[in-house]
């Protein structure tokens, strides 16, 4: 039996930045993930961070504050954001994005800029690496092999913690599936959100799943807390992202790459969204994306079909991201949920539309394109109607990226009761405390990995006054 200062449950984003900052504020660390290799979720996530009032926005003459990004966190997420945590990350996330640049990631030069596959903030205030999330995980993984080098961490993968050792109600250490035990002053959990678990994901977001999430998000960390008596927060948060290709079978990851281009304000609809029954719900070019994704939770199953014909295929921007007009047509028929017909009634027949539903949708659409109005949803973007053949529908799920429930934390991340007593030597960052906790009931730009690292640094250099040891 082992004994470290700081035991590391994941080596996401998170728990690398608290690995490496609790190594350099003098801690022994082991760090366990998993996977056969670090970094979670950096290999699938897009790696967009934020931060305002930075030197980068300042050379673009773009003037940002911190009150202006809380501000803009509390519109978007319409106050349900948790005020204290949300503070701490629009406050430290210019230091820590500062840190990265130090460290030499190599940020787009097209940043920061509006994301508009989420609520848009104010100003532009998102930035990325060329190489999206990898460019962040190599910065990391540079920091994580010089903490390494001076024997302060040490690091095992493929090592998948099954329990955690617990002695007078004091979390004293982990049990890994080799059947080791390890104990440490402080046992973190960084295992990322629940999102690759469908039975998790129904019990704690009540929704069906349907994910981009990476395969590592199984709910490891929850499991593990709650064992130890931990309360779960975020509950009643979630939110689908607007619309993905659905998986292919035997599969619940979506084809985020070749996603359905949906977004008004990045390109102008041609085509029309319609439910299970044919019918029309929403105003296509409606650009608060936010207000969509809202919608959509009120629809049957979530699930929606994008109907267009064969001339909004070749007048519009590409309906689907990565494809032209000619790859879409040609995976009309092959690849699930993209379909093509002659005629409308066969393409619901294909599709899963009611066909009855979707003549009387498209005629009445139809009729709005004539008239130039549209009175049943205020669509102004009009160009044509659906009328030439071949038609096309393309199917779309509400798609998770984010978990929005997590362990319960107080502002030191350490876990907490139901009841909200602490769980002594156990805390808790990253997806893993809930993406609510930071984005309320909303997607917020940047708010996932920025407050990951965030409280990631932050917990890492303030662990050893929580430990007997370094107190």
């Amino acid at each position: 039996m082992s004994h470290v200062d700081v035991v590391v449950v994941g080596a996401g984003p998170a728990g690398l930045a608290l690995a490496v900052h609790a190594a350099d504020a003098g801690l022994r660390v082991l760090l366990l993930e998993a996977a056969a290799d670090i970094g979670g979720a950096l290999h699938f996530s897009g790696g967009h961070l934020s931060a305002a009032g930075t030197p980068r926005q300042r050379e673009r003459g773009i003037e940002d504050s911190v009150q202006a990004h809380y501000d803009d966190i509390m519109r978007i997420s319409r106050g349900t954001a948790v005020p204290t945590f949300t503070r701490i990350a629009v406050e430290q996330a210019p230091e820590t994005l500062a840190w990265l640049d130090a460290l030499g990631l190599d940020c787009d030069e097209s940043t920061p800029r509006i994301v508009h596959g989420h609520e848009q903030y104010s100003v532009p205030r998102t930035v990325h690496g060329t190489r999206m999330a990898l460019g962040v995980l190599d910065v990391l993984r540079a920091e994580l092999d010089r903490v390494v080098a001076t024997g302060a961490v040490e690091v095992r993968t493929s090592s998948r913690v099954t329990g955690l050792v617990q002695a007078h109600g004091t979390v004293a250490g982990v049990r890994i599936a080799s059947g080791e035990e390890v104990l440490a002053a402080a046992v973190v959990l960084a295992t990322g959100g629940f999102g690759h678990d469908p039975e998790l994901f129904a019990e704690l977001e009540g929704a069906p799943l349907v994910t981009s999430a990476a395969p590592t998000s199984t709910g490891d960390g929850i499991r593990l807390g709650r064992a130890a008596g931990a309360g779960i927060a975020g509950r009643g948060r979630y939110l689908p992202t607007f619309g993905g290709l659905p998986p292919e079978p035997g599969d619940i990851r979506v084809d985020w790459v070749h996603r359905p281009h949906l977004v008004a304000p990045e390109r102008a609809p041609w085509e029309i969204y319609v439910d299970r029954s044919g019918r029309r719900w929403i105003a296509e070019d409606d650009p608060s994306i936010d207000h969509k994704e809202r919608v959509l939770t009120t629809i049957d199953r979530m699930t929606f079909w994008t109907v267009f014909d064969s001339r909004a295929l070749r007048c519009s921007t590409p309906m689907v991201v990565g494809w032209t007009a000619d790859e879409l047509d040609a995976a009309a028929g092959v690849r699930r949920g993209i379909t093509r017909a002659d005629s409308l009634t066969e393409l619901g027949e294909r599709a899963g539309i009611d066909p009855d539903g979707l003549v009387v949708t498209v005629g009445r659409y139809n009729d709005h394109v004539a008239a130039g109005s549209d009175p049943d949803f205020g669509r102004t973007h009009l160009p044509a109607p659906i009328a030439v053949g071949p038609f096309y529908a393309i199917e779309n799920h509400p798609v998770t990226l984010i978990t929005f429930a997590g362990l319960s934390v107080d502002e030191d991340m350490r876990v907490l009761r139901d009841d909200g007593t602490l769980i002594p030597g156990l805390f808790a960052v990253g997806e893993l405390i809930g993406s609510a906790t930071v984005n309320g009931n909303a997607f917020c730009s940047g708010m996932c990995l920025t407050p990951a690292l965030v409280f990631g640094r932050r917990l890492g250099r303030d662990l050893a006054r929580h430990l007997p040891a370094h107190a």
